[in-house]
C-alpha cells in the first residue's frame, strides 16, 4: 500500500528554510547594530579616539616645541636621529607640529559642529513643529544659502571675520548649520503627525514639554550621525582656509598651514606634505565611516 503524503504549506517551507539558512547569532548583532560595516565604523571610531589622546596628550609624545626650530637641522629627512618625521625648512620638528596641529584640527571640528549643530537643531525643531510664517521664511532662508557653494562662502565670511582660531570656528558654524536646520525640520514634521505627540497635545501638554520629551528624542539620532559627517568635513575645510591663508596663521602648527609651507618644497622635502596630507584624509575618512555607520545604526531604513 502506497503512503500518501500530506502537501506542504510553501509558506511554512520558505519559513522553515529561513531558520535553518539564518546563524543564530545574526538576530543579536543585527539589534546591537553590529552588521554591515559596524566593524569598520568601531574602529573608525577607535582611531579618532586614539587621534584625540595623541593631540591632547601631545606634551607627553614629544619633547620638542613646535614654534622653534634650529636652522643647521633643517630640512632632515624622516627617521633622523631625534626627528621621527623629519624637520621643516626653519628646522622645527614635523612630528612635534603634526601632534600640536591635531589639537587644532579637532577643536575646529568639534566646536563648530556643537556650534552649528545646536543651533541647527534648535531652528529645525521649531520651525517643524510650529510651522506658520516662521517655517516659511526660515526654510526660504535656509535654501537661499544651501543654494551657495560651502567653500565659497566660507571664504567670504572669513575675509570679512579675518584669520584666527575664533574666526575659523564662527566661520565654519554659520556655513553649516542650515544642514541640521534642514534635517530637524523634516524630521519634526514627521514625529509631530505621530499619534503619541497628538494624544499629548490634546492632552493639553506644554508645546516645550512635547518638544523635549518626545520630538527631540526623535531627531536627535539623525543630527548625531549628520555631525560626525559633517566634522571630517568642516576639519577638511579648515585645513584648506588655512592653506589659503584665511585660517590658522603661522607659526601656530595647523595641517592646512603646513600644507602651505610644504608646498614650495615638494621636490626636496616630500614629507613636509605627505605627512599633514595624510592626517587630513585620515581623519576625514574616519569621520566618513564613523557617520555612515551611525546613519545605519539610526535609521531602521538602511538595517539589512
Amino acid at each position: 500500500m502506497n503512503d500518501v503524503q500530506t502537501p506542504r504549506d510553501p509558506a511554512l517551507s520558505l519559513a522553515a528554510a529561513a531558520e535553518v539558512s539564518t546563524p543564530p547569532s545574526s538576530g543579536g548583532r543585527r539589534r546591537f547594530g553590529l552588521t554591515g560595516g559596524a566593524a569598520w565604523g568601531i574602529a573608525a571610531g577607535l582611531f579618532l579616539l586614539a587621534e584625540a589622546v595623541v593631540a591632547v596628550g601631545a606634551p607627553i609624545f614629544t619633547a620638542a616645541n613646535p614654534l622653534t626650530g634650529n636652522l643647521e637641522y633643517r630640512l632632515l629627512a624622516p627617521g633622523a636621529p631625534g626627528y621621527l618625521l623629519g624637520t621643516d625648512q626653519l628646522g622645527r620638528d614635523v612630528l612635534a607640529r603634526m601632534l600640536y596641529g591635531a589639537r587644532i584640527s579637532l577643536v575646529v571640528g568639534v566646536v563648530a559642529v556643537a556650534i552649528a549643530g545646536s543651533f541647527g537643531v534648535l531652528v529645525g525643531l521649531i520651525i517643524g513643529y510650529r510651522g506658520g510664517w516662521l517655517d516659511k521664511i526660515l526654510s526660504q532662508v535656509i535654501d537661499a544659502q544651501l543654494s551657495f557653494p560651502f567653500m565659497a562662502l566660507a571664504l567670504s565670511i572669513a575675509a570679512v571675520l579675518g584669520a584666527g582660531l575664533a574666526g575659523i570656528v564662527i566661520t565654519l558654524a554659520i556655513s553649516s548649520w542650515v544642514l541640521y536646520a534642514r534635517l530637524v525640520r523634516g524630521e519634526a514634521l514627521v514625529t509631530r503627525r505621530q499619534e503619541f505627540v497628538e494624544a499629548a497635545h490634546a492632552l493639553g501638554v506644554p508645546a516645550r514639554r512635547i518638544l523635549l520629551r518626545h520630538v527631540l528624542p526623535n531627531v536627535l539620532g539623525p543630527a548625531i550621525a549628520l555631525a560626525s559627517l559633517e566634522a571630517g568635513r568642516l576639519i577638511v575645510a579648515e585645513a584648506s582656509l588655512s592653506f589659503l591663508g584665511y585660517g590658522i596663521q603661522p607659526p601656530i602648527p595647523a595641517w592646512g598651514n603646513m600644507l602651505a609651507e610644504g608646498k614650495d618644497y615638494m621636490a626636496r622635502a616630500w614629507w613636509l606634505t605627505v605627512f599633514p596630507g595624510l592626517a587630513v584624509s585620515l581623519t576625514c575618512l574616519s569621520t566618513t565611516i564613523l557617520g555612515d555607520w551611525l546613519t545605519e545604526l539610526f535609521d531602521p531604513r538602511r538595517r539589512r
